[in-house]
């Protein structure tokens, strides 16, 4: 059997607040981690060899993930196979994987809770910080630019967002509201940590969209639009700016998100 996590696609907020690197996740169900454990000696087979060959440490089996998304594209990849492989191992409490991941590899997404985008969630330390309403529904086209970038679990160089976090509650009753706010999250990222002349935030105007998303550490971006209002050349003009992986899919809308 095939046991399946799916990643997000970069954050819709993201920065400091307090001692805190605090996010709210953008959650994708167009990407993905496949993982299947075996009979056999202790192997691993898949992306983030170093951090599940820490979790796994004493366990016996084969273990084989596959990941859709890229790795160092802040599409969750890491974090996806270390949540498929806690489940193949038999624990299904979130909280506690959560704990394994962040001594796996120090820093982690909320994938492995049920409702990822309903969550304030303290990156590197694996705790919630709020329950959150559900996010409006969008449709989000997106793809990764440029190299993979990594997360280290020591890095806190972002820009505060302790304003964003005060509004989004009520900004989640509106799609254009909730797109404002994770608009400003990344272009005060861009402008803090780079790279210069990231032509998502052109792409956004250009095609009408409610605003643009990042991931703060990872390629992926995203233009964030109403449902069914994506333009067909879109995803034309993103390859044509060398966005690779392209991706369209739909979040949000339910208490599910």
């Amino acid at each position: 059997m095939t046991l399946r996590v799916f990643g997000h696609f970069g954050e819709l907020i993201q920065g400091r607040l307090g001692d805190d690197v605090a996010l709210v996740t953008l959650p994708c169900n167009a990407v993905w981690v496949d993982a299947r454990r075996l009979p056999g000696p202790f192997a691993v087979h898949g992306p983030a060899k170093a951090q599940l060959r820490r979790m796994l440490r004493g366990a016996s089996g084969r273990f084989i993930l596959r990941a859709t998304m890229p790795p160092g594209g802040g599409a969750g990849a890491s974090t996806a196979a270390l949540v498929a492989a806690s489940r193949l191992m038999g624990e299904d409490d979130p909280a506690r994987i959560a704990a394994a991941c962040i001594r796996a590899e120090g820093a982690s997404d909320p994938l492995m809770w049920p409702a990822p985008g309903r969550l304030l969630w303290a990156s590197r330390r694996g705790t919630v910080l709020a329950h959150l309403p559900p996010l409006p529904e969008l449709e989000v086209l997106g793809g990764f630019l440029g190299p993979p970038v990594r997360t280290r679990a020591a890095d806190c160089g972002f820009p505060c967002i302790a304003d964003l976090v005060a509004r989004w509650p009520e900004a989640c009753s509106d799609a254009a509201r909730l797109a404002e706010l994770a608009t400003l999250s990344a272009a005060r990222t861009l402008a803090l940590r780079g790279p210069a002349g990231d032509p998502t935030a052109a792409l956004a105007a250009r095609h009408g969209a409610l605003g643009w998303s990042v991931a703060h550490t990872g390629s992926a971006r995203a233009l964030l639009f109403r449902p069914g209002t994506v333009p067909p050349l879109a995803a034309r003009d993103l390859r044509s700016a060398a966005f690779r992986g392209i991706r369209q899919f739909r979040t949000g809308g339910s208490p599910c998100s």
